[in-house]
């Protein structure tokens, strides 16, 4: 059989010139909120819908160091849009073995009384009324994990503490300040639960932050959350990241693989693609319509890690923008609002010094503002889901948009040290849009083109007309 050259050939460039276009084009968005498990059982309060979350150091935040000089401050946080503050633990502290001067916050010496270093329940009742009548949330970090070594339980129930194979009450990890708890033992769980009870009936707080949530069963705090929700519906913070906690018991808990990651991007040992990878996960094995804390700081970061400058440089404001549009609830440390730049000592008196750094709170402000009015940041299912555009240099920047209903936000990133083009291909959402931090008015066509400076961001809300 006779072959036609010449067809053959133009066959040839039609497959080849195919071949390359498939190859260079762009590659389509991907959806983030998708695949998610069924939902969790748990019922959010309405309040948390929209909610961010601010974490209340007592000890360090006055020179006095007390609940009544810290309720001053509640006029300034409400501006800032702060919605839920979470106090650290407010307990008397172990004196027996303590570490340092005044020990770890998080020894606990009696689950039901206020410590008289920090004031007296009717200062903590004073607080958390203030608080609500700006509009304000307050819940309590609590430890049920551990205890002091001179908490009278030690010797009213000495067999609700666990054992080494000698019989000898022990300590979890190095944490040799405290002892920690058995909930194989029966009555702990009821004494720990009446606790829990307490604080909601006499001091009117709102849910609580649970310290190693994850080192207590799961079949506790499954328990602890339906008869809480009794008194009062409670919203519940779990420091685990650990999915089963969040299908009864906890509305949320920490992003603490994100945040790992987001220190990595900063310091150039992970990319763009990490934080990728990090959404499909995180995705994959929450179950839907749960909340999950990000941040850039908090007590045990600044403390032993290091300031959030330390540890991200000049990408800390990126990532704290970062924290605040994605698909979770963010927070924020005291002082961060400030600037702070040192690490506050775990164990002694060490008071932030408030510089009236106005940047800084400003810059929150504009964040918090934004997940208040806008539909696309809202927490859980309330939110928009997340949609990750294609870009040209996707393994330094990274656009998304989240929308919902007729709520939408364009955020572009440079998480590089040198300046890059961000460079849209047929965008799928063309029209008005305003830059939330500067005001400008801007319209993004389906091609646009944007030019960040290092470590920079943006985020686009759309206009009202639109």
């Amino acid at each position: 059989m006779k072959h036609n050259r010449n067809s053959f050939s133009g066959l040839m460039i039609v497959i080849i010139l195919t071949f390359l276009w498939t190859a260079c084009k762009q590659q389509p968005s991907e959806i983030i909120g998708t695949s998610r498990l069924p939902d969790s059982e748990v019922t959010h309060p309405e309040w948390s819908r929209n909610a961010n979350i601010y974490e209340v150091n007592i000890r360090q935040y006055t020179p006095e160091g007390t609940l009544l000089a810290f309720v001053k401050h509640l006029p300034r946080l409400k501006e800032m849009g702060v919605d839920i503050l979470w106090l650290m633990p407010v307990n008397p502290i172990g004196e027996l073995n303590r570490k340092g001067t005044l020990g770890s916050y998080y020894s606990i010496k009696d689950y039901m009384a206020v410590n008289p270093e920090y004031g007296t329940l009717d200062d903590l009742k004073l607080l958390v009324a203030r608080a609500h009548e700006m509009g304000m949330k307050v819940i309590l970090d609590w430890v049920a994990n551990h205890t002091s070594w001179d908490n009278p339980l030690t010797v009213d129930h000495p067999e609700w503490y666990k054992r080494d194979t000698a019989g000898n009450i022990i300590s979890p990890y190095d944490w040799t300040d405290v002892l920690q708890l058995d909930y194989a033992q029966p009555g702990l769980s009821d004494y720990m639960i009446g606790a829990l009870k307490y604080w909601i009936t006499e001091a009117d707080v709102d849910g609580y932050r649970c310290d190693v949530a994850g080192m207590v069963p799961t079949e506790f705090w499954n328990r602890a959350r339906r008869e809480l929700d009794q008194v009062k519906p409670v919203f519940m913070l779990a420091e685990a990241e650990k999915p089963e906690l969040l299908s009864k018991a906890f509305d949320m808990d920490y992003g603490w693989e994100f945040h790992h990651i987001m220190n990595k991007v900063a310091q150039g040992s992970m990319m763009v693609s990490d934080l990728k990878k990090y959404f499909r996960k995180n995705d994959s094995i929450c179950p839907g319509n749960t909340y999950r804390m990000y941040f850039t700081s908090n007590h045990d970061e600044n403390s032993w890690q290091g300031t959030e400058f330390e540890r991200m440089g000049n990408a800390a404001p990126i990532m704290a923008v970062l924290s605040a549009t994605v698909h979770g609830m963010p927070l924020i440390y005291s002082g961060q609002e400030t600037g702070l730049d040192k690490r506050l000592r775990f164990f002694e008196k060490d008071t932030i010094l408030w510089d009236g750094n106005e940047e800084y709170a400003g810059f929150y402000k504009i964040l918090l503002d934004l997940k208040h009015r806008n539909k696309a940041l809202w927490n859980g299912n309330d939110g928009g889901l997340m949609e990750i555009l294609p870009v040209s240099n996707d393994s330094l920047t990274l656009v998304f948009t989240r929308q919902k209903e007729t709520d939408r936000v364009v955020v572009l990133f440079n998480f590089s040290k040198e300046k890059q083009e961000i460079k849209l291909r047929n965008f799928a959402y063309p029209g008005s849009y305003t830059d939330i931090f500067n005001g400008d008015e801007i319209v993004i066509r389906k091609r646009a083109l944007f030019k960040l400076e290092p470590w920079d961001y943006r985020i686009f809300e759309l206009s009202e007309e639109d």
